[in-house]
C-alpha cells in the first residue's frame, strides 16, 4: 500500500487541547483540516471503535451482548494506538422500555443456560486520562464511550422517532426551553431501567452520571474536561450525554478550585437527536460543544428527515474520494466507523483530492466491511477473534473462552 504521511506529535495537542476542544468553536481548523485536530478526533473514534470491537456479537455464546473483555485491557485488546493514555473506570450497560429494533440488542440463544443478561447489552465504557494520558493531552480527559448498533442500518427508520420532552436532559434550562423535543427511541435507550436485569437496575444514564460525579470529585483540583464519543446510535447518545451533564452541573463540582471543565461531544455518523428548540437549548451551555464528522455519501446524519436537526459543527468528509477505496461504495461502506477515521486522516477539504496526512493503516477500513479496493491484500470482515474465542482445554476439550468481567 502508499505509505502515508508521518503522524502529528501528541506535544501539538497538550499545548492546544482547549482550542481542539471546540473552545472557538474549531474556528479556523476544519478546512484545511488541522493536523493537531485530525489526530484528536481519530484517537476518539479510536475510542469509539473499541465499543464494536470488544462487543460479543455471537449469540451461540452465554455471554452474547456482554464485552469480551475486563477493564484493564478492553483498549489495548481491541486496538487502540495508545491504550496507556486511558483507564477504563466503568463498563455502561442499556436497555430500553421501548421495543426496539434487531440491530439494538444481541441477546444469547434461548435454548444456552446460564445466560449472563437477557435484558440488556454492554453500551460502552468510562474512562479517564491516566498519568500518562495527562501528559499526552494536557488534561485530565474523562471520556464516555458509546456504541452503536450491531447489524443492518434499517433501524433508522424502524426505530422510533416521535418526539418527546427534552427536560430530563436539560435540567434547569427547560424552563427556557419548554418545547425543545428529543428523539423518543435515543431517549429511552438513555433513561430506561429494568427491575428484571442484573446490569440496569440503574439506567444507562444514571451509570454514567454517577461515574462522572466519581471522577470529578476525585480529580477536582486538576484541569479536566469530559467527551462524549460514539458513532450511529452511540452518537446520538453522546449528546444526550454531553447536555445533560452541563445542564446539571456534573462537570462543576461545587468545592472544586477549578472552574467548569469543558465538555465536548465528537460525533461520527449522528443521526439527528433533537428539534430546533433543542438545538437551541444545547448551544445555551457556554461550556458546551459538539463536533459531527459527517461521509457525504452516509443516508444515517439525514434522519430523521422530518422535525429534527443537527446540533453539531459539522465536518465534512467525503471517503470517495480516497484511492485505496472501492468506487462505488455501498451503505455499509460509507458509514463504517473505520471508513470515518480514514476519511479524518486523508480529507482535504474544499482543495479536493485525498491524502492520509495521519499515520493510520488502510487495511483497518476492512475490520467489519469490504470497503478496499481489490488490489489490496487485506481480507473483509478480518476483525475476528482468534478461533471465535473457542480455546483448547488441559483436559483436550474445546470450551468458549469470551467473557472476563462485568
Amino acid at each position: 500500500m502508499p505509505s502515508p504521511s508521518s503522524s502529528p506529535a501528541m506535544g501539538g495537542i497538550a499545548e492546544r487541547w482547549r482550542e481542539l476542544q471546540g473552545a472557538d468553536s474549531w474556528s479556523g481548523l476544519l478546512d484545511p483540516l488541522d493536523i493537531d485536530l485530525r489526530a484528536s478526533v481519530i484517537a476518539y473514534g479510536e475510542l469509539a471503535q473499541a465499543t464494536y470491537d470488544a462487543f460479543n456479537d455471537e449469540e451461540r455464546s452465554p455471554h452474547a451482548g456482554a464485552c469480551m473483555f475486563g477493564h484493564a485491557d478492553l483498549l489495548a485488546s481491541a486496538g487502540v494506538a495508545a491504550p496507556g493514555n486511558y483507564e477504563v473506570t466503568k463498563f455502561v450497560y442499556a436497555t430500553s422500555g421501548l421495543p426496539l429494533p434487531a440491530a439494538f440488542m444481541l441477546l444469547p440463544l434461548p435454548d444456552l443456560p446460564e445466560a449472563w443478561c437477557r435484558e440488556s447489552n454492554w453500551m460502552g465504557f468510562v474512562a479517564v486520562a491516566t498519568d500518562e494520558g495527562v501528559a499526552a493531552l494536557g488534561r485530565r480527559d474523562i471520556v464516555v464511550a458509546w456504541r452503536g448498533t450491531i447489524k443492518n442500518l434499517e433501524w433508522v427508520s424502524d426505530l422510533d422517532f416521535t418526539p418527546v420532552s427534552a427536560a430530563p436532559v436539560l435540567g434547569a434550562a427547560a424552563d427556557a426551553n419548554p418545547k425543545a423535543k428529543v428523539h423518543r427511541g435515543f431517549m429511552s435507550v438513555y433513561t430506561s431501567s429494568d427491575a428484571n436485569s442484573k446490569y440496569n437496575q440503574a439506567s444507562a444514564r444514571d451509570q454514567v452520571i454517577e461515574e462522572i460525579k466519581r471522577l470529578m470529585e476525585l480529580y477536582k483540583d486538576e484541569e479536566t474536561s469530559i467527551t462524549c464519543t460514539g458513532h450511529s446510535l452511540g452518537a446520538s447518545l453522546s449528546t444526550l450525554t454531553a447536555v445533560d451533564i452541563v445542564a446539571h452541573g456534573i462537570n462543576a463540582p461545587g468545592d472544586s478550585s477549578q472552574p467548569p471543565c469543558p465538555v465536548t461531544v465528537i460525533a461520527f455518523a449522528s443521526p439527528h437527536v433533537g428539534d430546533g428548540n433543542f438545538k437551541a437549548a444545547f448551544q445555551s451551555f457556554p461550556e458546551l460543544r459538539a463536533l459531527h464528522v459527517k461521509n457525504s455519501d452516509d443516508v444515517v446524519p439525514l434522519y430523521p428527515p422530518l422535525g429534527y436537526v443537527d446540533v453539531a459543527v459539522p465536518l465534512p468528509i467525503d471517503t470517495g474520494r480516497s484511492p485505496y477505496l472501492r468506487k462505488p461504495g455501498t451503505v455499509n461502506t460509507w458509514h463504517a466507523l473505520e471508513c470515518y477515521l480514514h476519511g479524518v486522516a486523508g480529507e482535504q477539504g474544499s482543495a479536493g483530492g485525498f491524502n492520509l496526512e495521519v499515520d493510520r493503516d488502510a487495511a483497518l477500513v476492512n475490520k467489519s466491511v469490504d470497503a478496499l479496493k481489490d488490489k489490496y491484500p487485506v481480507p473483509a470482515a478480518w476483525w475476528v477473534a482468534k478461533n471465535k474465542c473457542m480455546a483448547k482445554g488441559d483436559d483436550g476439550h474445546w470450551a468458549l473462552q469470551d467473557f472476563e468481567e462485568i
